[in-house]
């Protein structure tokens, strides 16, 4: 299914500026009735996830959040963010500690959902066509047959390691009916966060410095010079309180609105292709994929969304441009059955090009290496 992120009910505030980080709070009138979220905190092991009894998916998990939800729109209670350490006694063991997950998100009991945020997300992408060719075209290989694409492997970067991040997350000033926020880095949008209470918003903020964050938007903190501030300009006519709060109310919508419209407007503005990972009572948490719009702004991400399609829980990862460029292949080469010489030429490229490409986009292997060879030749 195909979709727009829908933010009704979330209002746009002004921006915070540290240095080349950019920080837009989102406010809810009325917090999303019948959903809570709190975190469950993991520390450093690396996390490895059963996706199926062939596939594991391999990351860095730090925290988990959980969902819990009524099935009548009452209101529910965060248990708060809880912290798991082991009790044994004694030296640490040798070795890299592991910590065993089933499932990127699973029932934990009736009304409780437990996730792992973003990483639901990553997930959908790295199986994006994960079985590899599904015709058995000459120019493959044996290990594209039998192997598809595993193993798929992607980087990205801790948020503590953006730089500038750690400080605007500390300074900033938490809106008292904030539920979500727009992280921009050299005015690039990051990432986007919203969830369903304020109260939960208070407890997760700081896991913004947990989350994953790509190539580009490391490379941009690492570079950024610092964000200009968006002046308010008040009209000479201001005479009295009343003009003065209706000049500010005109200057803050004119605010949401060129967010909305512009700064944000490669994320809001674009379709998604969504599946379904849990259905929770009235709501249900999905993951979404962009087009993949080569040299455009991506976002890969997860929500989860009320009977009428609001979110009340949003999470996103801005894609680099290789891995832009891995989603456009991959999606072309599927919609034309894998065969090469009818997705050269709706790419409008040659096969041998093609084929440059897909090395070049670290899919080399997939490809036998005399058909290889002789693309390189010519």
């Amino acid at each position: 299914m195909t979709v727009e992120l829908d933010l009704t009910g979330l209002t746009t505030r002004a921006a915070q500026v540290w240095g080349g980080v950019r920080l837009v709070p989102l406010t809810r009138d009325e917090p999303v009735a019948g959903l809570r979220l709190h975190a469950r905190v993991y520390g450093d092991q690396v996390g490895v996830v059963e996706v199926d009894r062939r596939t594991h998916y391999v990351s860095y998990v730090p925290h988990g959040f959980v969902a819990t939800w009524s099935d009548d729109d009452t209101p529910v209670a965060a248990y708060g963010t809880q912290l798991e350490r082991s009790t044994a006694v004694g030296k640490p063991p040798h070795g890299m500690r592991l910590r065993l997950h089933r499932r990127t998100a699973r029932r934990v009991e009736r009304n409780r959902l437990r996730f792992l945020p973003l990483h639901v997300a990553v997930e959908g992408y790295l199986a994006l066509h994960f079985g590899g060719p599904e015709v058995v075209w000459e120019e493959w290989s044996q290990r594209a047959v039998r192997r598809g694409l595993s193993p798929r492997v992607e980087e990205a970067y801790v948020g503590a390691e953006v730089e500038g991040l750690a400080d605007a997350v500390k300074h900033f000033e938490i809106h008292p009916d904030q539920c979500g926020v727009l992280v921009y880095v050299a005015d690039a949008l990051a990432a986007a966060f919203v969830v369903p209470h304020p109260d939960d918003y208070r407890a997760l903020h700081t896991t913004l410095l947990q989350d994953l964050y790509g190539e580009l938007v490391h490379h941009y903190a690492t570079l950024a010079t610092p964000a200009p501030p968006f002046d308010v300009r008040l009209p000479d006519d201001v005479a009295s309180l009343a003009d003065l709060r209706a000049a500010a109310a005109r200057e803050q919508a004119e605010w949401a609105r060129f967010h909305d419209l512009t700064m944000a407007g490669g994320l809001l503005g674009e379709s998604y292709a969504t599946s379904r990972v849990h259905r929770m009572g009235d709501f249900a948490l999905s993951r979404f994929l962009p087009t993949f719009r080569v040299k455009e702004e991506n976002h890969i991400g997860e929500l989860i969304t009320d009977r009428d399609g609001r979110t009340a829980y949003l999470k996103t990862f801005r894609l680099s441009e290789a891995q832009i460029r891995r989603g456009h292949l991959l999606t072309n080469l599927a919609a034309h059955h894998w065969r090469l010489a009818t997705t050269a030429a709706a790419l409008g490229i040659t096969e041998p090009q093609l084929g440059l490409r897909l090395q070049a986009a670290g899919f080399g292997a997939l490809l036998r290496e005399d058909v290889l060879a002789r693309y390189r030749a010519g």
